[in-house]
């Protein structure tokens, strides 16, 4: 039996995250993998049976599984967002909940059949959007301006809402007479609301306070915050079912808008087990479904579907964006980014569960038609979302920026040279000294470590096309040019040769776990600094008829190296090892000039 059990667990996380590397591969949402697969072990080949194998564990896991997620989602939301969506991000979460909540409800009970206390608690799970989904689908598609901001705040945040009109809608029924039940929403949200703040907030001081005083070393501070996360996430559920949703995601906001202490090594923890969760969560809970299920997919249930991607979900957005200012192309884009994802199957499957257990009817249909409307909305989103972007011109078609990583000297003249030719520039390093240094030469920068994950939330990308890998470390930047192959594309992550290279190791064979050698395979980060430390400089030239190419090499007698091409419709070319640049009239040609014309005009 143990073995049995061990067995089980280890398929867990063997088909999850055998599922994210295959969507990673393929560039495709990883829901879609997770539930085919988790499907596929259980209910069609009947492998996986996690009711048998959990027990009694598999609703507590679940609930402090999405606990941790939305935690790890509240520490991604900074308040200086708010400034400009603030308006919007509390309507969706508010008013258009509200409208979504009916409007659903009003679906399922027409369209469905279903009884009036099964439609209500279903428009109630499907109020959430999945921030497991629209994260990766925003990385994918990088909207310009507010609208990432917005369906990410919204994401997050709805679901803790979500739950508690769940959890009250789930009361309500037990209750049953109208006047009771009224007194138990009532009382329901107030106490949600005090006791989610009172315990997410006072979670937070006390994590803030035991880090500032050095009470934990460092190898158990990321422990620490989970023991509090789950603290927190209990004791509110303990004075008010459901609450904890709402107290974690707080407790992550809170630490992620102080000043007193960093808390950036816990987020990148809380990441890594947000992945494992996710793809562990999905795996049990699609496993959980019956072949049967499939007999609930038919005309009235994809009609429902539609009814809520192509009606509920606009008029949702439509009445909170009012007198918000936003454009009819920002309306739709953020209409067309809800799908649905871990918080609402997990709320439907325990819902589901307490409400059979009573007997309540029709309780089988909530857990299906969940993950009908996952699925479809993942699938359909998913593979919609960044064509529509572009066709709205909300997606970068072709950004000519550059990320930089690496601050130092240098690499702040070559950002300096771009950025006055009118091309964005975005530098990260993790250097203090080199990032205030850049911030003083008003070159903008990020003091972060480029491979942490939530760095994603926090860079502005908005034209930014290409990366450039110019630190001292050969194994880092090729690891930052893997990092961001996938958000970039291949043909955009540059790094800098390698100060060291091995003469017998065949450059095809490797050039897949690394970016592209930059301004040729000698000049590597050694002899750039060399160079520098001599006298050397990057300057730019604008080339014309009177003065072109050949002029300008004659100019310094054929010393000067070309590094970036820039046209008068500030298109970007880079000079790269075994791609020579064609400079001519028009262009501005930033080149690195040696040492004896360092200072010549």
């Amino acid at each position: 039996m143990s073995e049995d059990v061990l067995i089980g667990l280890a398929s867990i996380v063997l088909l999850g995250v055998s599922a994210q590397w295959l969507a990673w591969r393929l560039k495709m949402p990883s829901i879609l993998f997770l539930l085919t697969f988790g499907f596929v072990a259980g209910p069609v080949t009947g492998f996986l049976h996690p009711d048998e194998l959990l027990g009694n564990l598999l609703q507590p896991l679940v609930s402090v599984s999405v606990a941790i997620i939305l935690f790890e989602g509240g520490l991604s939301l900074h308040l200086k967002e708010l400034r400009e969506i603030g308006q919007v991000v509390r309507n969706l979460i508010t008013i258009g909940a509200l409208i979504s909540w009916a409007l659903i409800a009003a679906a399922a009970y027409l369209l469905l059949k279903l009884n009036l206390n099964i439609s209500i608690l279903l428009g109630a799970v499907l109020v959430v959007t999945g921030p497991t989904v629209t994260g990766p689908l925003l990385r994918h598609v990088r909207p310009v301006g507010r609208v990432g901001n917005i369906i990410k705040w919204e994401g997050i945040t709805i679901d803790p809402v979500g739950a508690l009109l769940a959890v009250l809608v789930f009361e309500a029924i037990l209750a049953g007479e109208f006047q009771k039940a009224s007194l138990v929403v009532l009382f329901g949200i107030l106490k949600t609301i005090v006791a989610g703040v009172v315990v997410g907030v006072s979670a937070a001081a006390l994590l803030v306070v035991v880090l500032k005083r050095y009470w934990v070393p460092d190898f158990l501070q990321e422990i620490v915050t989970l023991m509090l996360v789950i603290t927190a996430f209990v004791l509110s559920n303990h004075f008010q079912g459901e609450s904890g949703l709402f107290a974690v995601t707080l407790m992550g906001i809170a630490l992620a808008n102080q000043k007193s202490v960093t808390v950036k090594h816990i987020v990148e923890f809380k990441e890594n087990l947000r992945v494992l969760f996710i793809s562990s969560l999905f795996i049990l809970l699609s496993a959980r479904l019956h072949l049967n299920d499939l007999n609930y997919i038919n005309l009235q249930s994809l009609a429902f579907l539609a009814i809520l991607m192509f009606v509920i979900r606009p008029i949702s957005v439509m009445v909170s964006s009012l007198g918000a200012k936003l454009s009819w192309k920002e309306q739709a884009f953020i209409s067309w980014m809800a799908p649905r994802g871990i918080v609402a199957a997990a709320i439907s499957s325990i819902f589901a569960l307490r409400l059979a257990e009573v007997g309540r009817p029709q309780t089988e249909y909530l857990v299906p038609l969940t993950f009908m409307v996952i699925i479809g909305t993942v699938a359909i989103y998913g593979l919609t979302a960044l064509p529509l972007a572009r066709w709205l011109g909300l997606a970068q078609s072709h950004p000519q920026g550059l990320l930089i990583v690496g601050a130092h000297p240098w690499a702040r003249a070559l950002a300096k040279a771009v950025q006055n030719e009118g091309v964005k520039v975005l530098l990260v390093d993790s250097n203090p000294f080199n990032a205030y240094s850049a911030r003083m030469e008003h070159l903008p920068c990020i003091n972060a470590n480029i491979f942490a994950e939530h760095l994603f939330d926090k860079l502005d990308l908005d034209g930014i096309g290409r990366l450039f890998a110019l630190t001292s470390n050969d194994e880092a930047n090729s690891l930052a040019a893997l990092h961001f192959r996938e958000l970039f594309g291949s043909a955009e992550v540059y790094q800098l040769a390698p100060a060291d290279p091995n003469p017998e190791s065949d450059e095809t064979s490797t050039h897949h776990l690394r970016g592209r050698y930059l301004f040729g395979k000698d000049l590597n980060h050694r002899k750039l600094t060399e160079l520098f430390a001599s006298g050397a400089a990057i300057k730019t030239t604008k080339l014309t008829k009177e003065f072109d190419y050949e002029d300008f090499q004659n100019h310094y007698n054929g010393q000067a190296t070309p590094l970036l091409l820039i046209e008068e419709n500030w298109n970007l070319q880079v000079n790269a090892a075994n791609e020579s640049l064609t400079p001519r009239p028009g262009q501005s040609i930033i080149a690195l000039i040696p040492a004896e014309y360092g200072t010549a005009a």
